[in-house]
């Protein structure tokens, strides 16, 4: 169900100019209460609200935002951050129709260090995630990824919106000399948090049709197998999620206790991908003489490129790992 007050925007855009709060959220990738938020502690409001309430968005408004969003990327304090975007305020700019894409400004004066991050051709939603990774700012991250899950699903969520910006994260870090590590961190926790409180319920588990998730020994590469946990209860499918490395002796007793339909691996690198611990759990039979069964090991991850295990499926990515699971539990 909508709130009021935004339904009562959305009205006043359709019957004039100017945008509502949350279509400029979206264009600029910020939550609606960064942006209101803004207002009262910076002045950084529209020039015009209706009946003294509804605020209404010109287009000198975005661009100021925009110039606000560029220079918290850099690192500088939002009050500083405002005091610039306020100072820097043009007038030239024509008039914003809703449904009208803002032209982008030049970030003059931009510190390379603490720059944003290169996300190439990605959603407009990485770029609002990756604002507040960079600033550290919980709350914003919060409801953007909640928006994003809500909105395209789990998978798509993962694949076109968190994945690119981890990747560009992963990437700043790597050639800023060790620099944004916690970011990185930050990043990986809310992603791992938000799965958890947003996910579907555990479903209860079937005989024969459940999935045993888990990390290979040595691996702690835990987060995209928390996607595929969360995607397969999406879907009704049981699983069972053991996480970061687990020892030899410990998945086999897992694999042999719960007799799962399906057992997927997780290795981020060669060097603790194991194809013949992948194919020792593929050959576990359990169940009654005459109907025992084996599981259907995936091995996940790119650690396992290169050295795929014969008859044992490598799904390229989390649409594709969950298609297979699907197909192998309710076959």
């Amino acid at each position: 169900m909508g709130n009021k007050r935004d339904d009562g925007e959305e009205a006043d855009a359709r019957r004039g100019g100017g945008l509502t709060t949350g279509e400029v959220a979206r264009r600029l990738g910020v939550a609606p209460t960064t942006i209101r938020s803004w207002d009262h502690r910076y002045g950084l409001g529209p020039a015009a609200r209706t009946g003294g309430r509804h605020r209404r968005w010109t287009a000198v408004d975005v661009a100021r935002l925009e110039r606000m969003c560029a220079l918290t990327a850099t690192g500088l304090p939002p009050a500083e951050a405002a005091r610039l975007a306020l100072d820097e305020g043009s007038t030239d700019v024509p008039p914003l129709q809703a449904g009208t894409a803002p032209s982008p400004r030049p970030v003059r004066g931009r510190s390379r260090a603490g720059a944003g991050l290169r996300l190439g051709d990605a959603r407009q939603e990485c770029k609002g995630v990756a604002r507040a990774a960079l600033r550290l700012d919980a709350t914003t991250l919060d409801e953007l990824l909640r928006a994003a899950i809500e909105e395209h699903g789990l998978v798509s969520a993962w694949t076109e919106v968190i994945t690119p910006t981890l990747q560009a994260v992963g990437r700043k870090w790597e050639s800023s000399g060790e620099r944004y590590v916690e970011v990185e961190h930050f990043l990986s926790w809310h992603v791992s948090s938000a799965l958890r409180r947003y996910a579907p319920p555990v479903v209860a588990d079937r005989p024969g049709a459940t999935t045993v998730l888990a990390c290979v020994p040595a691996e702690n590469h835990t987060l995209p197998l928390e996607v595929l946990a969360a995607a397969l209860a999406e879907r009704g499918l049981a699983v069972r999620m053991f996480g970061g490395a687990l020892p030899v002796e410990s998945l086999v007793s897992a694999v042999g206790r719960t007799g799962p339909a399906a057992v997927g691996l997780w290795a981020q690198s060669r060097a603790t991908a194991s194809g013949p611990l992948a194919q020792y759990v593929a050959a576990m039979e359990w169940g009654v003489r005459g109907a025992r069964r084996q599981p259907v090991v995936l091995t996940l991850g790119p650690g396992w490129a290169g050295q795929t295990v014969p008859g044992l499926p490598h799904p390229p990515g989390l649409a594709e790992a969950v298609t297979t699971v699907e197909s192998v539990v309710l076959r």
